[in-house]
């Protein structure tokens, strides 16, 4: 199977991601072919993007950021734009079927996604600035118009981690199943979708994009922040802690202050 699997099951297109020695993380090629398959998939009628190895995706791939190669990681952000906009942009149905974690631009594919569904084991969550990043292709935009502005800037800036009935309490999945029962669960929404007319699903589904429209210079400006800040020490460190498994050290080492008695973690 390759890092990307694409089946074709009927009328509907499944884009796998194949990844799980890295929890489905995704590198420059792997973007290009999600991509191709969405954008491929304009007769079907519809898609289902998920992962494989009881992951969802953890976003781009972080093994290359503590000596990052600027072409490089500037085609990797670019081609992740690329990727959200083709979901959205694709005329029929793109569904997120979440088995496990869906962090970073993983949680991010879900913002884009048209419905989510997600198995009771699953997770959500951003981490950008944990690990010398910010998720500017829907979590800081986007996401506050699904979520609330509130509860979004707590996701994007804290890197907190949700359940996913949390989530569903959020707005930000359309359903919790039990953990085993995901592909049932999507077959049945996909039921719901073949008996609908797929020409004004088309017209919905391009209208209801509003705001992803509206977020769009928003993104553009982030991704050229991010592209500017490829190289920062920052970033290499943040790539150093989570290959390491240790915490990051942003401050030169100076010792955070404590947190007041109660605080959420």
């Amino acid at each position: 199977m390759a890092a990307v699997d694409v089946e074709n099951r009927g009328p509907v297109v499944w884009i796998r991601i194949d990844r799980p020695d890295r929890r489905n993380a995704y590198d420059l090629d792997m973007a290009r072919a999600m991509t191709a398959a969405v954008e491929d998939a304009a007769e079907a009628d519809a898609v289902v993007l998920t992962g494989s190895g009881g992951s969802f995706c953890a976003g781009g791939a972080l093994d290359r950021l503590d000596d990052p190669d600027p072409a490089e990681l500037r085609a990797l952000f670019t081609a992740s734009l690329r990727l959200v906009n083709a979901i959205r942009s694709c005329p029929r149905p793109v569904i997120a079927a979440v088995d496990g974690a869906a962090a970073g631009g993983g949680n991010e594919l879900v913002v884009a996604c048209d419905f989510a569904i997600a198995t009771r084991r699953s997770t959500f969550g951003q981490t950008g600035p944990r690990v010398g990043s910010a998720g500017v292709l829907g979590a800081t935009n986007l996401l506050a118009v699904q979520i609330g502005e509130k509860r979004a800037k707590e996701m994007a800036m804290l890197c907190r981690r949700y359940t996913a009935d949390q989530a569903l309490a959020f707005g930000l999945v359309n359903e919790v199943v039990e953990d085993g029962a995901l592909e049932e669960a999507v077959a049945r929404w996909l039921g719901g979708i073949h008996r609908l007319s797929p020409r004004y699903l088309e017209i919905a589904k391009i209208s209801s994009n509003q705001w992803w429209h509206q977020s769009a210079d928003n993104m553009n400006s982030g991704l050229g922040m991010l592209l500017q800040a490829i190289g920062s020490e920052d970033m290499r460190e943040g790539a150093r802690a989570f290959l390491e498994k240790r915490a990051p050290e942003f401050r030169g080492g100076r010792s955070a202050p404590a947190p007041h008695e109660g605080a959420e973690q």
